[in-house]
């Protein structure tokens, strides 16, 4: 039996293009999975919390942190592109702590981390040229 992990959104702003050399914001919403499987006839809790997001850029770089960032006036987590780009595929990438119980017992660590690849955001990345004007 396979118990899926969640796949966290990943938020963007400013929302729709986004400036080089400006900082773009990324946040998620952190999920804790809580759910209950029978398994030849015990019953399993699951309980798989995230402990690590992984922002996949789209364009080659990456950074992972404990916190899953804050919207705006928050600069919790952010990113600067350098290069202008059509369509850039950013996500998050979650990494869970799972623990379990069998029948009501204690709980036990899973023993390993287990990772969900995000869905993926399009990004455009434009370029902004000054422009004199009187």
């Amino acid at each position: 039996m396979e118990v899926p992990m969640p796949k966290l959104p990943l938020h963007v702003q400013p929302t729709g293009p986004t400036l080089v050399n400006a900082d773009t914001i990324f946040f998620t919403e952190p999920q804790t999975l809580r759910t209950t499987i029978d398994l030849l006839g015990h019953s399993i809790a699951i309980e798989a919390k995230p402990i690590v997001y992984t922002w996949v850029h789209g364009d080659g770089s990456h950074r992972s942190t404990r916190t899953p960032g804050r919207p705006y006036p928050r600069k919790d987590i952010t990113h600067r592109y350098m290069r202008p780009a059509n369509r850039l595929a950013a996500r998050v990438d979650t990494t869970f702590a799972v623990r379990y119980s069998i029948d009501v017992g204690g709980w036990s660590n899973l023993g390993t981390d287990l990772t969900s690849t995000g869905q993926a955001t399009p990004i455009e990345v434009r370029e902004a040229l000054p422009v004199l004007v009187h």
